[in-house]
């Protein structure tokens, strides 16, 4: 065979196609969609205390995913020094050291923070026993995740709404006279000049006598959301000073204030 036939057998013959070239490789399905994000909470975020003798790791976890600052404890005396920095409580009733029942009573008669009881009691007796000790909502064991957090979500809602107060125009203590319309306050028929936080504060505590407000309520209620912890102390002493005796504002240790009488 001469050199040009083996050439020739070497060539492509021009009725055959050649080779047909790999197609580019597919991206991925999931790289074709972009990716979905959670949806936001419709509240925002806050501090949740989680309250679970047994397996509260997983739900401290699941809160924080959906964009909540949560914290667990698994004691009911944890609890009750730690539900004041919280925002809402989710308490279980079976706890190792006390009753779940009672841990929500003590909150509640020092407290308005929003609480939800998450347990496994299923009975309505139990559900009555909770809404009857305090508790905003109550949720039974298996739970929904999604559940909760809808859950969630309506009590922080109804905790934010509070409808306008209507402020008795004439409150009197004692000596003590506090006028809502015009913000004067008296003392033995002594004009006592406020300034406009110092009046809402004692006008606050004289609305709900012989009832403790917590420290984080006066914040709130006056304040709003910017404030210190030392603000409400002043202010306090302030009052004090002007109506010209300690007792006309009674601290609670590590409870809040209440009015007093002179």
């Amino acid at each position: 065979m001469s050199q040009v036939q083996v050439q020739e057998l070497l060539e492509p013959h021009p009725s055959v196609p050649a080779p047909l070239r790999p197609l580019r490789e597919a991206p991925p399905r999931e790289s074709l969609f972009a990716p979905v994000g959670r949806p936001a909470p419709t509240v925002p975020g806050r501090r949740i205390l989680v309250v679970d003798g047994e397996a509260g790791d997983g739900l401290v976890t699941q809160l924080r995913r959906h964009g909540h600052d949560s914290v667990g404890v698994r004691r009911g005396s944890a609890a009750l020094q730690a539900y004041e920095t919280a925002d809402l409580v989710l308490l279980d009733l079976e706890l190792p050291d006390l009753d779940g029942l009672e841990v929500c009573r003590l909150i509640r008669s020092v407290s308005r923070v929003p609480l939800i009881i998450v347990t496994g009691r299923q009975s309505e007796i139990d559900c009555v026993l909770g809404l009857q000790a305090g508790a905003d909502d109550y949720v039974t064991k298996p739970y929904g995740i999604r559940e909760l957090m809808a859950r969630i979500e309506a009590v922080l809602r109804r905790a934010q709404w509070t409808p306008p107060a209507v402020p008795a125009r004439e409150i009197r203590r004692g000596r003590l006279r506090i006028d809502a319309n015009s913000r004067e306050v008296t003392v033995d028929g002594v004009s006592v000049p406020l300034t406009r936080k110092e009046f809402d504060l004692l006008c606050l505590l004289a609305q709900h006598p012989d009832t403790v407000i917590p420290r984080k309520q006066l914040l709130q209620q006056v304040w709003g959301d910017s404030w210190s912890r030392r603000t409400v102390d002043t202010h306090v002493s302030s009052v004090r000073g002007k109506l010209g005796d300690s007792g006309w504002i009674v601290t609670v240790r590590g409870v809040g204030f209440k009015l007093g009488s002179c």
